[in-house]
C-alpha cells in the first residue's frame, strides 16, 4: 500500500478520481453542499464540514491527522486555497503557506505588497490601489490618480462586480450597485465568498491575457499564455485560446514578468493562473490565483499540450512527476467561447449534442436547463455554456468556436423582471 497520503479541501470530484488512479491515499474535507456520493468511495475518510470556517475545520483535521497521517494538503477550488495553506501551517506540512494564498486571494494585500518591494521591476508590474467604502472614495481616488480606473471586490472572483468608472459623475450609481451586490443572496458560491470589502485601482491599458504556470520548489514554468476575449466593460470572460498570437519578444517580457510576480510572492510551488495585461509600459499584473484557471482553460491545455495540470497538482506533491526544465511545445491549438441568451426561461437548448459530434471540438457544455431562468449578462457566473475547440493554429481554433456558438442556441422565452 502506498504511504502517499493527502489531505484534500473541497474542489472536484475529477480531482479525487486522478488521486486514486495515482495511488495516493486521501482524506476529503468537503462542504455539504459540494459532496458528491462517489467521494465516500474513494476516500480513507470524508469529512462533511465548512473548510472556511477555522474554529470548525482546525479539530477536525487535527483528528484526521492524527488518526490518518496525511503529510501534504492540496486544494484546486477558489475557496480552499487559504484554508488548505492554514492547515498546511499548522500541522507543519510545508507546502504553500496561509499567507502566500492569502496576498493573491486579497487583490489589496498583493498590490500592497508589490508596492512595497524594493525591487523597481516588481513595483512596475502592479498599479496604485486603495480600499474605498464610499462613493465620496471613489471620487477622491479618481481626482488622485486619475481616470479611468476600476472598482472591484477585493476577494471575490469570476468577474464578479467589476466596473470601470470613467468619471466622477458615475460614482454615486456605481456605489449603489455596490451596495445591490452586497445585498443578493443568490449568488454562485455564496457560502464561501461574503461580498465585502472593495477595491479602486488604476486602469490598465492594453490587450489582456492569462498565463498558466506550474512551479517546481521554486523554479517557475510557463504552460502556456492564453489570449481572452472580454466584454461588457471589458471584464466579463466571453472566450479564451491558447497559444497566444504574440510576437516573441513581448511573450517573453510577459514570461518574465509572471516569474518575477510569483517570485516576489512567494510562491514556490505548484499551479498559478495570473491575469495581466500588456500595457504600453509593459506587463501589468491584474491578478493571480495558485490554483489552476478557470472557465475549463485546463482542458484547452490538455488538448493543446497534453498537460492534465489537475493531475500535475496531486502528483506534484509527492514527487509523482518530473520537473519540467524548459517550456512545452504545442501539439496544436485550442479556444473556447461561452455561449449566452436573452434574459427569461429557458424553453429549448438547440443543436448542442449535433455539435459534440463534429470533427475538431473537444466538448459543449451548457449550464441551465428547460425551466432555469436566465438573467442578465453581469458576471462569468451568467453565461450559459460554452464550446471547447481545436484546430491546426489558434486563428482556425477560435473560428471554429465560434461558428458552433452560432450553431448551438439557448432558446428563452420571456424576460426576467
Amino acid at each position: 500500500m502506498t504511504d502517499h497520503m493527502l489531505l484534500v479541501v473541497g474542489g472536484r470530484i475529477q480531482t479525487l478520481r486522478k488521486a486514486a488512479a495515482l495511488g495516493i491515499r486521501f482524506v476529503l474535507i468537503q462542504h455539504k453542499d459540494q459532496f458528491v456520493p462517489e467521494a465516500a468511495r474513494l476516500a480513507e475518510a470524508v469529512l462533511i464540514a465548512d473548510y472556511t470556517d477555522w474554529t470548525t475545520t482546525r479539530p477536525l483535521v487535527e483528528a484526521a491527522h492524527q488518526a490518518y497521517g496525511f503529510t501534504r494538503v492540496v486544494s484546486i477550488t477558489e475557496p480552499g486555497l487559504v484554508p488548505a495553506g492554514r492547515i498546511s501551517d499548522h500541522l507543519g506540512l510545508g507546502g504553500t503557506s496561509e499567507e502566500v494564498a492569502e496576498l493573491l486571494r486579497d487583490k489589496h494585500a498583493m498590490r500592497r505588497h508589490l508596492a512595497a518591494s524594493d525591487n523597481p521591476e516588481v513595483r512596475a508590474l502592479s498599479v496604485a490601489a486603495a480600499e474605498v467604502a464610499s462613493a465620496q472614495d471613489l471620487v477622491d481616488f479618481g481626482a488622485a490618480h486619475g481616470y479611468p480606473f476600476v472598482l472591484k471586490p477585493v476577494d471575490a472572483t469570476a468577474s464578479l462586480g467589476v466596473v470601470r468608472i470613467d468619471g466622477p459623475e458615475e460614482a454615486e450609481a456605481a456605489w449603489a450597485d455596490v451596495e445591490a451586490l452586497r445585498a443578493r443572496t443568490d449568488l454562485q458560491w455564496g457560502a464561501f465568498f461574503t461580498i465585502g470589502r472593495f477595491l479602486a485601482e488604476q486602469y490598465i491599458s492594453g490587450p489582456e491575457y492569462s498565463v498558466e504556470t506550474f512551479s517546481f520548489a521554486g523554479r517557475h514554468i510557463v504552460l502556456a499564455v492564453t489570449e481572452k476575449l472580454t466584454g461588457g466593460e471589458g471584464f466579463i470572460e466571453l472566450g479564451h485560446a491558447l497559444p497566444a498570437r504574440l510576437d516573441p519578444a513581448d511573450e517573453r517580457r510577459i514570461e518574465q514578468a509572471v516569474s518575477r510576480f510569483l517570485d516576489a510572492v512567494g510562491l514556490k510551488d505548484g499551479a498559478a493562473h495570473t491575469e495581466l495585461r500588456l500595457s504600453p509600459s509593459g506587463p501589468q499584473i491584474i491578478e493571480s490565483h495558485n490554483r489552476m484557471g478557470g472557465d475549463r482553460i485546463f482542458d484547452l491545455l490538455d488538448a493543446a499540450f497534453g498537460i492534465d495540470l489537475e493531475e500535475w497538482i496531486v502528483a506534484w506533491q509527492f514527487a509523482l512527476i518530473p520537473a519540467l526544465t524548459g517550456r512545452p511545445v504545442p501539439r496544436t491549438s485550442a479556444a473556447t467561447r461561452f455561449l449566452s441568451a436573452r434574459p427569461g426561461t429557458v424553453v429549448e437548448i438547440q443543436g448542442a449534442e449535433e455539435a459534440k459530434a463534429l470533427d475538431d471540438v473537444i466538448d459543449v457544455e451548457t449550464t441551465v436547463r428547460p425551466g432555469d431562468t436566465v438573467g442578465e449578462l453581469r458576471g462569468n457566473w451568467d453565461r450559459v455554456g460554452q464550446v471547447l475547440t481545436t484546430g491546426a493554429d489558434t486563428a482556425s481554433a477560435i473560428a471554429t468556436a465560434e461558428r458552433l456558438t452560432e450553431k448551438v442556441t439557448v432558446v428563452t422565452r420571456g424576460a426576467t423582471a
